[in-house]
Formats: structure tokens, sequence, C-alpha cells
């Protein structure tokens, strides 16, 4: 799969776009009683926050592959790190069909330690692995990827997710799809004193994920737009510890490689591998960055539908309307 190719070109974007703070919109419920039903959002611009807001918050950044999350969320993990966050990379498939490699088995090797040192450049504390099988998840039942996330969003604590939008237009890849429902559905059922009871036995608690950052690949309802261009140099190295798939990697030294043997060179790519690999995937493989953040006069940004933890309008009425007896 060519990754470089998918530019976001489609996502559906307001005209106008404001910070969190000054959002109108801050607040968009999820579905059910007081659901919005617009397709019509205010797109928000969160910048980097100073001091550790998100200290003492955990999040768990979820993927279906090994390339998923450094390529569409990235900075967004090393600001939310930055900023007080602890957190895991939770990998639902086994990577057993994309990268290179002799055999099968040696490739899903390869994956899982690319993935772990992902996790490592990201400053996350663990990388988790489900191994579903990879390009077939949609035949394996999501109530078990379900009840295996709300035993991991109870026992990790997990306030925070980022995932495939469950809602995105266009999804081509299993995988991805059956991921972001899991995740939606799991959220929402950890948080529930009736679902899993047994868990409560062996002492864990109620508790689910309330903030959800969703990305995708095709047209999607995007209401939040992450300014990463403080980190887009450490996405970048991010992004090339994926050595066996993916759009970063080695590429840079390949293509440099190639070109002095046809006695070529792009100056680009400077004179050592490093440098190529850095410039290689800074301007290739992250391109999308690039071209998403000038729309939003930015030099680099991430896309996202955004949902806040959800707020009770009969709390704030009475909180702000209550008098004493």
């Amino acid at each position: 799969m060519d990754r470089r190719k998918f530019i976001g070109s489609g996502a559906l974007l307001a005209s106008a776009a404001q910070s969190p703070s000054q959002s109108s919109s801050q607040r968009e419920p999820q579905a059910g009683g007081t659901a919005s039903v617009s397709y019509s959002v205010d797109v928000a611009i969160e910048r980097a926050r100073p001091g550790k807001p998100h200290r003492g918050k955990v999040l768990a950044a979820i993927q279906p592959h090994c390339d998923d999350i450094p390529i569409f969320a990235g900075g967004t993990i090393l600001k939310l790190i930055d900023e007080g966050y602890t957190g895991v990379l939770i990998t639902m498939s086994n990577d057993s069909m994309a990268g290179t490699g002799s055999s099968i088995g040696e490739i899903v090797l390869k994956n899982e330690r690319d993935t772990k040192e992902v996790a490592k450049r990201l400053g996350l504390q663990e990388a988790i692995f489900m191994n579903y099988p990879n390009h077939n998840m949609d035949g394996w039942p999501i109530l078990e990827m379900r009840a295996r996330l709300v035993f991991l969003f109870r026992a990790l604590k997990v306030d925070t997710v980022l995932v495939y939008d469950p809602s995105v237009l266009y999804e081509r890849n299993p995988d991805h799809y059956v991921t972001a429902r899991a995740v939606e559905s799991a959220c929402w059922m950890a948080a529930s004193e009736w679902d899993y009871p047994e868990h409560f036995r062996v002492g864990l608690t109620a508790h689910g994920p309330r903030e959800k950052y969703y990305f995708g690949r095709g047209p999607q309802l995007v209401n939040r737009v992450v300014d990463i261009s403080p980190y887009i140099d450490r996405k970048v190295f991010v992004n090339m510890a994926n050595l066996t798939q993916g759009p970063a990697g080695n590429l840079g030294a390949e293509l440099r490689k190639t070109l002095a043997a046809k006695g070529r060179k792009l100056p680009l790519l400077g004179n050592d591998d490093e440098t190529a690999n850095r410039q290689y995937t800074k301007t290739f493989a992250l391109g999308r960055d690039r071209t998403r953040g000038q729309a939003h006069g930015l030099e680099y940004a991430e896309y996202f539908h955004y949902i806040p933890p959800d707020e009770s309008d009969v709390e704030d009425y009475v909180a702000k309307n209550s008098v004493a007896l």
C-alpha cells in the first residue's frame, strides 16, 4: 500500500478554524438523545500548551498496523506526552502481510521489533500486541476484540484514545474499520458497571476513555486540527523506526544509493544515509502534514474528528442556576 498518495484533500472542513478555547461549538455530543445531527462543524486548532496540563491522564494509541499511528497521529501523541500524559501503543493485527522479509514469520518479527521502537520514540510506556490476522480482521468476532479492549481500558485507566475514525468514508481496509468500531464500542462499555462485571471481582472498576481523537485516510468530518509544527522533526524520527513497512524507514538511503549507481544525486538527500532518511521522510512520507498545515496557516498539522468528554446539560444548568432554599 502506497500511503504517500493519501494527502487528505477530501477532508470535510469548515471555512474558519479557531483555537479550542475560542470554538463556538466545543461540545459535540455522541450518538444519543441529545446528539448533534449536523454535518457542518467548527474547526478548532489545537496548539502545544505550556506546563503539564494533562498530568495524571493516560492515552491509548490504537492501530491495526505498525505504521498507522506514526503516520496519522505521531505528532499529536508527542505533544500530549509533553503535556503530561502517559500512554501505551496497542497494535491489533499481527502485521504479517506487509513489509520485507523472507517469510511471513520473519515479517511478523521485524514489524514487532519496529513497533516496540516506535513506542519508545513516541515516549509511550509499552507496546501491546493483540495478534489478530492481518487483512482478515473482519472475519474475527468484534465482540471478542471489544471485550479485550474493555479489559485494557479498565486495567490501564485509559482516559483518551487515538484511533481510526469509525465513520470515515471509503475505507477499503477491513483491519482499519474493524479496529475503529471495536474501539468505539469498547470506550463506553468500559465505563458501564453492567458490562463485564467479572472484571470487578479481580479489583478493576468501571472506567472508559472519555476523549477521542479519530483520524482517517478518506473524507472525514474534521473538527480538530492539531498544530504539530514544534514536533515534526521528532515525528520524522518516529516514522524512521518503521524499517520493515511504511513510507519512511530507510527509503531515503535506498533512493540515494539507487541514484548514485546511475551517476546521479539529489541534493535534498545530503551526503549520508541518516540525512537522506530524515529528509526523505519529512519531504515525501509526511508531505500530507505540510499540506494540511498550510491550509490553516501552520507549518505542519494532523487532522482529527475530536470527541470531547461528554457533559450533562442538567448538571451544567443546575450548577449555574440553583439557589439556596
